[in-house]
This record gives structure tokens, C-alpha cells and sequence, in this order.
């Protein structure tokens, strides 16, 4: 069975880019030049959220540069104790909807120095994997295409982490210390 799955995956998306080439060439699609433009779109739309991104990223650094993370950090560390949960998952917890790169640089940190079996590795595990990158989706997206009024997509996208943040506390408490 793993040898199955083992073949499925490595030919899943060389068979889904034939499908898609043969599928476009019966429907009379001229593929190639489809291609060309798309890519020549994705190379516009890339060199337009460079700003974007920018921004973003001196968001972050002076966001942990100035302290105001270390101090938010210790405000709500009593209350991953009385969850149950580890306060060093909290730089994870706060950086994930800032940035998915700084977010995996934390997670690799805490797998390396607690293991990934340890209560801190499964719950920073499942909490990157279960949640995503919203002011990186909001500042890099939204700004990309020009939406600027956004708030109930930040309100919606910041509920959305809280919510894979607890659920993977009680996923990880339930399915791995139960």
C-alpha cells in the first residue's frame, strides 16, 4: 500500500498537467500562448506587491524589535498555563498570522530543542499546519488587487487563528496526552 501511494504521489502532478494540456488541446485552447500570458501576468502581479511585501516585512522586524511582542507575550502567557498549554508556543502563536516563514523558523527552533514528539512539538505542528498567514494574505493579496476595505476579512481571518490555535490545543491534548 505505501509503494501505491508512494508511485500516486509522484506521478499526481506531472498526470494532472497532461490531463490539463490535453483537456485544453480538444477544447481548441491554444495552450502554449495561454501559458505565456498567464506567466506574463504572474511576473506584472509580482513586481506589483514587491511594496507590499516590503512593508510587511519592516512591520514584522520593528514589531519584534521594539519589545511590544516580548511584552504581549508576557501578558497572555498565564493564560496558555491555565489551557494547558506550554507558553513557549506563544512566539509560534503570535508570529503565524504575521508571517509563514518567521512562523517555520520558530517551529523548526522549538521541534529542534523539545522534539517532535514533546507536548510543545505536536501542538506547534498541528497549529502550523492548521492555520494561515493573515496579515501576510490581507497586506500582500488584498493590496495586490486593490482592496482596501478589509476589515471584516481581518476580523474574520484573526478568528479563524484563534480558533486552529485552541483547536490544536484540544486536538493535542485529547488525541496525543488523552
Amino acid at each position: 500500500m505505501l509503494d501505491l501511494i508512494s508511485v500516486l504521489s509522484r506521478w499526481a502532478i506531472p498526470l494532472f498537467l497532461f490531463v490539463v494540456l490535453v483537456a485544453g488541446t480538444l477544447r481548441g485552447v491554444r495552450v502554449f500562448e495561454a501559458f505565456v500570458e498567464g506567466a506574463e501576468q504572474g511576473f506584472g502581479m509580482a513586481v506589483k506587491i514587491i511594496p507590499f511585501l516590503v512593508a510587511m516585512i519592516v512591520a514584522i522586524s520593528i514589531f519584534r524589535a521594539s519589545g511590544a511582542m516580548d511584552l504581549f507575550l508576557g501578558l497572555v502567557s498565564p493564560l496558555f498555563t491555565c489551557l494547558g498549554a506550554p507558553p513557549e508556543i506563544l512566539p509560534h502563536a503570535l508570529m503565524r498570522p504575521l508571517s509563514g516563514g518567521a512562523a517555520l523558523g520558530i517551529a523548526t527552533e522549538l521541534i529542534e530543542e523539545h522534539g517532535p514528539d514533546s507536548l510543545i512539538g505536536l501542538l506547534v505542528s498541528t497549529a502550523q499546519g492548521s492555520s494561515d498567514t493573515t496579515f501576510y494574505v490581507l497586506t500582500l493579496y488584498f493590496g495586490a488587487v486593490g482592496i482596501r476595505k478589509y476589515r471584516y476579512a481581518l476580523a474574520s481571518g484573526l478568528t479563524a487563528d484563534l480558533t486552529t490555535l485552541l483547536a490544536s490545543i484540544l486536538v493535542v491534548a485529547t488525541v496525543f496526552r488523552g
